[in-house]
């Protein structure tokens, strides 16, 4: 018998070897461990936004809890303004409006809606359709501040770009017309 080496290689040891690699191979979690959720750490909280648009969706959402027929107490709670949250307490414990708005009246962003609301004191329908109409023209003032900043910052722009064109305009267009010019004058 004739014990060479067998030229083609053995079986066993392709299969040997396939078996080592599919042990030491890394492997992809299995399908459920990827659809479970992971403990990730919870988002940090949103700060507040204070910008007239979200003052104008917070009076909407009033408008729409009062004509939705909420009371005034819950609508306003409903809402989550801070400042509002003392005239909130005192409506619902039953307080005058007249009294219970008094509060709200010293901070600037809440006292248009609670000269609104002391004046339509008996009806939440006439304080919805004011606080609709207060978000109205909260949110045309902003479009309006809007486009005050974008008009002025374009004749902002306007300066540094005048001091750049106007001596190469000089330079390249209206001198060498006048030197022309004085040529011709100063030849005759």
């Amino acid at each position: 018998m004739d014990h060479r080496p067998n030229d083609k290689g053995s079986p066993y040891m392709t299969l040997l070897l396939l078996a080592l690699a599919l042990l030491v191979a890394p492997t992809r979690p299995p399908a459920i461990s990827r659809l479970t959720r992971q403990h990730d750490p919870p988002p940090p909280p949103i700060p507040p936004d204070d910008s007239p648009f979200q003052r104008a969706a917070d009076w909407d959402l009033l408008a729409a809890c009062l004509r939705a027929g909420l009371p005034v107490a819950t609508a306003v709670r409903a809402i989550e303004v801070p400042a509002l949250d003392h005239v909130a307490e005192l409506l619902a414990l039953g307080a005058d409006p007249q009294q219970a708005w008094a509060k709200a009246l010293e901070d600037p962003e809440t006292a248009p809606l609670a000269v609104a609301a002391r004046r339509t004191a008996r009806s939440g329908t006439a304080l919805a359709q004011a606080a609709a109409e207060l978000a109205a023209r909260m949110r045309a003032d902003a479009g309006d501040r809007a486009e005050a900043r974008a008009q002025r910052a374009a004749v902002l722009v306007a300066g540094p770009l005048a001091l750049c064109f106007l001596p190469a305009f000089v330079c390249v267009g209206v001198l060498p017309v006048v030197l022309g010019l004085a040529a011709k004058f100063l030849e005759q």
